[in-house]
């Protein structure tokens, strides 16, 4: 068996280049590369719960889950139909968020995050009293 050692790999955008040497024009090789739909999946942020499921403006919540460390998640929103009202995030780790209410009107309201420049609403809900 011969050994050698790997060719270099260049990622652009969705496209892999790979630059094999002559030598290796005669021999079978299988490169296997994760998807990037496998890869966004690893550290995707996830909501699993709220406690309380209720409260007043200015009270916290804990929001749990995985993922939600300050490298995945900037901010965190109520939001309903039309609006997302950015809270003040408290304390933050990789499982889970501490939050102030803002000042929205009574009423329930989905938990959502930011991420690079996008709002990924949650299915989890909190009831604003």
């Amino acid at each position: 068996m011969t050994s050698f050692s790997l060719p270099r790999i260049h990622a652009k955008g969705r496209r892999v280049r790979i630059h094999l040497p002559i030598a290796f024009l005669g021999m079978a090789m299988v490169v296997g590369l994760p998807s990037r739909t496998a890869l966004a999946q690893q550290d995707t942020p996830t909501f699993s719960s709220v406690d309380p499921l209720s409260g007043k403006v200015n009270s916290e919540l804990t929001v749990t889950g995985t993922n939600l460390g300050k490298s995945t998640i900037s901010a965190v929103f109520l939001s309903d139909d039309k609006n997302d009202y950015k809270a003040v995030i408290v304390d933050q780790s990789s499982t889970k968020i501490v939050i102030k209410v803002p000042e929205v009107k009574p009423g329930s309201y989905n938990v959502s995050y930011q991420r690079g420049n996008s709002i990924y609403i949650q299915p989890v809900r909190f009831k604003v009293e």
